[in-house]
């Protein structure tokens, strides 16, 4: 898995690369850029201490796999575990092109 804050900004780039124009496209870089600035579940954190600093997920998905990898969702993010501590913790594109249409709608 991805564990760098420039590995999640590459590929949230790439995914949200692939909407608009090339005008938007600098818009939502720098969209992604702002959103990966905002904190987000570190890796090691357990489940616990997830839900204790960020409040209970919208979603949780059942462990798959093996090792077992653990899906929360949130508004914004998702927040995946390997048994009970934070791989990953990414942006969802959705969420940010959604602010990118707001702007552009005002």
């Amino acid at each position: 898995m991805i564990r760098t804050t420039k590995g999640k900004l590459v590929w949230g780039v790439v995914l949200l690369g692939m909407i608009g124009t090339a005008a938007a496209d600098v818009l939502l870089i720098e969209k992604v850029r702002e959103r990966m600035a905002l904190s987000l579940p570190d890796n090691g954190l357990t489940m616990e201490q997830v839900e204790q600093r960020y409040g209970q997920p919208l979603e949780r998905r059942d462990a798959v796999g093996d090792p077992p990898i653990t899906r929360w969702i949130y508004d914004d993010y998702s927040v995946f575990f390997e048994h009970h501590l934070v791989i990953e913790s990414v942006v969802h594109h959705e969420a940010v092109a959604r602010e990118v249409e707001e702007q552009h709608s005002r």
